[in-house]
C-alpha cells in the first residue's frame, strides 16, 4: 500500500477561493473585513510569518495591518495599542504575533484581546466556548486539520484519533475539536505526550494518527497500522549538505516509511503548513460575517 497524498495547499487554494466570494458577498454589503497585526519587535521569523499573513489576507480581500512596535515597549503600552484596536470598528479581527518579548506577558496581552475579534481563537473566553462545543473561533491549525480530514474524505466520526502531543495550540484544542458531538467531529480521541508509557501501542490503535510533537521523525513505520490516515504537524529542520541552504524541512513522521503504510498523509512541507494561515482568514471572514449580522 503506498498512501494517497493530502494536499495541504490544493485544499487552502479551495477554501480561499470560497473566502474571497464571503468577501465580496460583504464588500456588496457595504462591510470590508479588516486584520489587525501586532508585532513586537524585529524578530525575523516573526516577521515572515506576518509578512505571508498580510500577502494572505490581500489574496481574499481583506484589508490588513500591521501595528509593528519596538521590542522594548511596556507591556501596558502593548496593551493599550490592542484595547484602541478592539474599539476600532476598521478591524474585524486582531492577531497578536507570538512569541512576545520576555519582559512582557503573553497571558495578559492575550486576556486584553476582545473575544469577538480573537480570529487566533487563543483566548481563554474562546477556548472555554470551544471545549464547552458553542460557537466560536476555532484556533486555525486544528481547524486546519479538520478541514484536511473532511476535504480529503477522511471524516472522523466514529474513528479513534490519536494525537501525539499536547501543546495550548494544536493537541488540546484539536481533541476538543474533534471530540464534539457534531458535524466533522464524533471522534474517539486519546491525547498522548511525553509520559505516556507505551506511545507505540496507543498510535498502533489509531484510525487517524496525528503528529504534534515538534520532534523529527518521532512516529516511525513500526508505530502506524495498515491503513491508517495520518496528520503530520511537524516542521524541523535538519542538517541537509545537498541543499544550499544546508538544511531541509522534515516533519514529525518518518514520512518515507509511513508512506508505504498510511491510507493517506500529509507531507511535510505542503500538508497542515498552509491551512494555518487559511484558516486565520476563514476565521477573520467569520468574525465580519458575525459583526455584520
Amino acid at each position: 500500500m503506498t498512501a494517497t497524498i493530502i494536499d495541504g495547499r490544493a485544499v487552502s487554494r479551495e477554501i480561499r477561493d470560497e473566502l474571497r466570494q464571503r468577501v465580496e458577498a460583504l464588500k456588496r454589503k457595504g462591510v470590508t473585513p479588516g486584520l489587525a497585526f501586532v508585532l513586537v519587535g524585529d524578530n525575523p521569523a516573526s516577521m515572515s510569518y506576518v509578512a505571508s499573513k498580510n500577502q494572505g489576507a490581500a489574496e481574499v480581500g481583506i484589508n490588513s495591518h500591521t501595528f509593528q512596535l519596538p521590542a522594548d515597549t511596556p507591556q501596558d503600552a502593548v496593551i493599550e495599542v490592542v484595547q484602541s484596536l478592539n474599539c476600532d470598528p476598521t478591524w474585524s479581527g486582531i492577531l497578536v504575533q507570538l512569541p512576545l518579548p520576555r519582559a512582557i506577558s503573553e497571558d495578559a496581552v492575550i486576556n486584553a484581546i476582545d473575544p469577538a475579534k480573537d480570529v487566533d481563537g487563543i483566548h481563554p473566553a474562546n477556548i472555554g466556548r470551544l471545549l464547552r462545543g458553542e460557537p466560536t473561533f476555532k484556533p486555525a491549525t486544528p481547524a486546519g486539520i479538520q478541514q484536511l480530514l473532511l476535504r480529503s474524505g477522511n471524516d472522523p466520526a466514529g474513528k479513534h484519533v490519536v494525537i501525539c502531543g499536547r501543546s495550548n495550540i494544536v493537541g488540546k484544542p484539536l481533541a476538543a475539536i474533534l471530540m464534539q458531538k457534531a458535524p466533522g467531529a464524533n471522534a474517539t480521541v486519546t491525547v498522548c505526550h511525553t509520559r505516556t508509557r507505551d506511545l507505540a501501542a496507543m498510535t498502533l490503535q489509531a484510525d487517524i494518527l496525528v503528529a504534534a510533537m515538534g520532534a523529527a521523525r518521532a512516529i516511525t513505520g513500526d508505530m502506524v497500522r495498515e491503513g491508517t490516515v495520518v496528520i503530520d504537524v511537524g516542521n524541523n529542520r535538519i542538517e541537509d549538505a545537498t541543499r544550499k541552504s544546508g538544511f531541509r524541512l522534515v516533519g514529525d513522521v518518518d514520512y518515507d516509511a509511513v508512506i508505504e503504510k498510511a491510507a493517506a498523509i500529509t507531507p511535510v512541507p505542503g500538508g497542515v503548513g498552509p491551512m494555518t494561515v487559511t484558516m486565520l482568514l476563514y476565521n477573520t471572514v467569520l468574525a465580519a460575517e458575525r459583526r455584520f449580522e
